[in-house]
């Protein structure tokens, strides 16, 4: 026994002596590689975001706030009819987004937890998450532009509206997720029942982590481009009142605009480029203080 044990120190010392350097290698080649990569993404994004504001600041102005999308071969104009158009229709698609995706995340933390058909919509939840958005798009003319006689700020709505539900539904339920169990026994022992305590007990307690979802999706379909072209499309004008017709939008005013031969477009996409970017800045920030005042709680 003396004699093994003297001799495992003479075994092992000398092999640990040649991995190390070599794991202090690989180490070091990993992180030099990793910071590389994340200097390269960090540059080119900063590139990206230094000539938009270079571009789309020097061609701000008053105008561009206050007159509307100008016509084909036309001096000046602004983008004030897209930047209320590309409002109401995110607006109007969150406004179907998040009762749908507000109670379908309840039913998947708080009902169904274990349950079949849980699995089942988290598994087409994940799907419709990951899905393309021209599809969505094109699932949307296909059962409402035909129907209503043309494009419509209706149909732009509700594809605005599929493409935000998994968001809202999966941070809901990753929120909900999140609430001590102890406080739903709290409210089921004083004999209120399991509305009464996912209302005024669950949704209360997660209430800022689902107004960042909320949020978040928010800044997620602020710059769909796809699907409004199939369902909204644009126009040069204010939107009809019924929000029949092209309604003129931000992404797709930028995408026509800057493809266009007219220097007025092009510096107009670039306005447009930089206040949609800003708008989803702010929608991101705001988000984030939310989740971060919720954490701190």
């Amino acid at each position: 026994m003396n004699e093994a044990s003297r001799t495992v120190p003479m075994t092992t010392g000398p092999a640990w002596g040649r991995v190390r350097p070599g794991r202090r290698i690989a180490d070091r080649t990993l992180k030099i590689v990793c910071t590389v990569f994340t200097a390269l993404g960090a540059f080119v994004l900063g590139w990206i975001l230094l000539m938009l504001i270079w571009e789309g600041g020097s061609a701000l102005s008053l105008d561009v706030f206050t007159q509307v999308t100008p016509g084909p071969g036309t001096e000046g104009g602004g983008i004030a009819n897209a930047i209320v158009g590309s409002f109401i229709l995110t607006l109007l698609g969150i406004a179907v987004a998040t009762p749908v995706g507000v109670l379908a995340g309840t039913y998947l933390a708080e009902y169904g937890r274990g349950s079949k058909l849980a699995e089942a919509i988290r598994f087409v939840n994940d799907i419709l998450l990951a899905a393309p958005s021209i599809l969505i798009g094109l699932f949307v003319y296909t059962l409402m532009v035909p129907p209503l006689g043309g494009y419509s700020g209706w149909a732009g709505g509700v594809a605005l509206a599929i493409i935000a539900v998994p968001v809202i539904v999966r941070t809901t339920e990753d929120m909900l997720r999140l609430v001590p169990g102890s406080l739903r026994e709290a409210g089921a022992a004083l004999g209120a029942p399991m509305s009464t305590v996912i209302v005024r007990i669950s949704w209360r307690a997660a209430r800022a982590g689902m107004v960042t979802g909320i949020l978040l999706a928010t800044a997620r379909i602020a710059g769909e481009t796809a699907p409004l072209l199939f369902t909204a499309l644009n126009n040069n004008f204010w939107f009809s009142p019924n929000l029949m017709g092209g309604v003129s939008n931000l992404p797709v005013m930028i995408y026509q605009f800057a493809l266009a031969p007219y220097e007025n477009w092009r510096s107009l996409a670039w306005a447009g480029a930089l206040v949609i970017t800003l708008s989803i800045l702010a929608l991101s920030i705001a988000a984030r203080l939310l989740l971060k005042k919720d954490h701190v709680r």
